[in-house]
């Protein structure tokens, strides 16, 4: 498919979203010249952000607060928001009439002429996806970020220089679309298979089925990185069609690769090991970013990226937001964003990552995950002094299990309905020296419209203390 071939051509784009992925895609189409018409269940003040950027497209019709057949019937393609469901009854209408049905990924794969560099897995993506392009700026090679966080997908296409090397964060529900289009990247890159959005899946094996597309177009010619630490990664090998490079936290027997030995990171390719930086060089906190960076240092192996560069581009890593970001220091107390923890496993590794007194703020929404992990790692750790749980039935699970194990009611908490309510109680019980944690393990929907937001609202709260 060329751009060109959208000029004219009638398109539904379905979810326009307030995440900033569906306000690209509509300004990519519009500037083609496409007939767009924009259908969203919201009404237009729920969208009144996203709306503000589209005044004065050409070409363009909002149907909103409701979605109609005509407009899946009526197409010659439409492209659906990552969130909605292949089952979708407006979606079915547009499949069974034999009208392509893309994303805004597969129609990013099936127009872009460059080499895609694919990043998925349930946690530390946006931080891989963002160290591997950081180590590629620094070695001076020309990159463009994709999908990466909030970042949007299509309108990269117009500006996208020939020698571009694009760096592309692919959730499970974008990779669903690769899937059906038989597309997968030159490297693929994953960071770990864990339990994640089941509330929407249903089951394990198929959110796994939708990640794997990263690997299953492969061919002989391409590369796929693995974690090797990682059970349900491992299990996925004898799937793969191109070249395994691992990476581990341990060694590895490979000839080509990333791992650890005692305090550095050690890059090896055709067998020859070199130590690409220590431990205590990195600026990044917890276990699970030692994953991250491995993945980072496998991918420039691969791309031939000097020592040099790759430790520079490692130690310049300012982290990103919602991750373990630390928002401000006030009265001794450190405070950390890590609203991007939205399964119980992240939660863990957030926790994890602080030797010092905790003051937690978790929970919220589930989505049908197993919270024992997180109810025993919040039980066994003796840095938690306290806790605020936000309102949810996940935080409902977490209270009653916490409660069986410990035998007793627990009064070390409080359960809250905003995260005013949250820093609030936060900032009274937290000394000197404390750490103040937003690490949720649980989704946002009900007290805030994504875990954006909640880091957002988390991270002004806290710098009004200046004030």
């Amino acid at each position: 498919m060329k751009m060109d071939e959208l000029k004219g051509k009638k398109v539904t784009v379905m979810g326009l979203g307030l995440h900033g992925g569906g306000v690209g895609t509509v300004k990519f189409l519009s500037s083609l010249g496409a007939r767009v018409v924009v259908t969203d269940m919201k009404s237009e003040k729920e969208l009144a952000k996203s709306l503000a950027e589209l005044v004065d497209l050409e070409n363009v019709v909002f149907v909103l607060g409701k979605h109609r057949p005509e407009d899946f019937l009526e197409t010659e393609m439409v492209i659906k928001n990552p969130a909605v469901s292949w089952d979708n009854q407006y979606v079915k209408l547009a499949l069974e009439k034999n009208i392509p049905v893309e994303m805004d990924s597969s129609l990013f794969f099936h127009l872009c002429k460059n080499k895609i560099i694919g990043v998925t897995g349930t946690k530390g993506k946006t931080t891989t996806a963002s160290l591997i392009s950081a180590i590629l700026e620094t070695a001076e090679k020309e990159v463009v970020k994709v999908g990466v966080s909030q970042v949007s997908v299509l309108d990269k296409l117009r500006n996208l220089k020939t020698d571009a090397l694009v760096v592309f964060e692919l959730s499970s529900w974008r990779l669903s679309a690769l899937g059906r289009a038989k597309i997968s990247p030159w490297i693929s890159v994953i960071t770990n298979f864990y339990p994640d959005h089941l509330n929407y899946y249903g089951s394990m094996e198929k959110y796994i089925a939708d990640k794997e597309n990263i690997f299953l177009f492969q061919n002989k010619a391409d590369f796929c990185v693995i974690n090797i630490d990682n059970a349900l990664v491992e299990k996925s090998r004898g799937k793969i069609p191109s070249q395994i490079v691992e990476f581990s936290q341990t060694e590895i027997f490979s000839p080509n690769g990333a791992f650890v030995r005692g305090d550095k990171f050690f890059l090896k390719k055709e067998g020859r090991e070199e130590a690409v930086l220590d431990f205590s060089e990195v600026s990044l906190r917890g276990e699970h970013n030692r994953a991250n960076i491995l993945a980072a240092i496998t991918v420039s192996g691969l791309m031939n990226i000097k020592r040099e560069d790759i430790r520079k581009g490692i130690m310049d890593f300012p982290g990103i937001p919602h991750r373990l970001e630390l928002v401000g220091k006030f009265s001794g107390v450190a405070y950390y964003n890590d609203s991007a923890a939205t399964t119980p496993e992240s939660a863990i590794s957030g926790i994890q990552s602080f030797p010092e007194t905790l003051v937690l703020i978790c929970g919220g929404a589930n989505k049908n995950l197993d919270v024992s992990g997180l109810v025993e790692e919040i039980a066994r750790n003796k840095n938690i002094k306290s806790m605020v749980f936000l309102a949810g039935e996940s935080t409902e699970r977490i209270v009653e299990e916490l409660q069986k194990r410990t035998g007793k009611e627990r009064t070390d908490f409080t359960v809250v309905n905003s995260m005013a309510e949250a820093v609030g109680f936060a900032k009274e019980v937290a000394r000197d020296g404390d750490v103040v944690l937003l690490s949720p393990g649980a989704a946002s929907f009900g007290i805030f419209k994504n875990e954006f937001d909640r880091g957002d609202q988390f991270r002004e709260l806290v710098k009004s203390f200046r004030g």
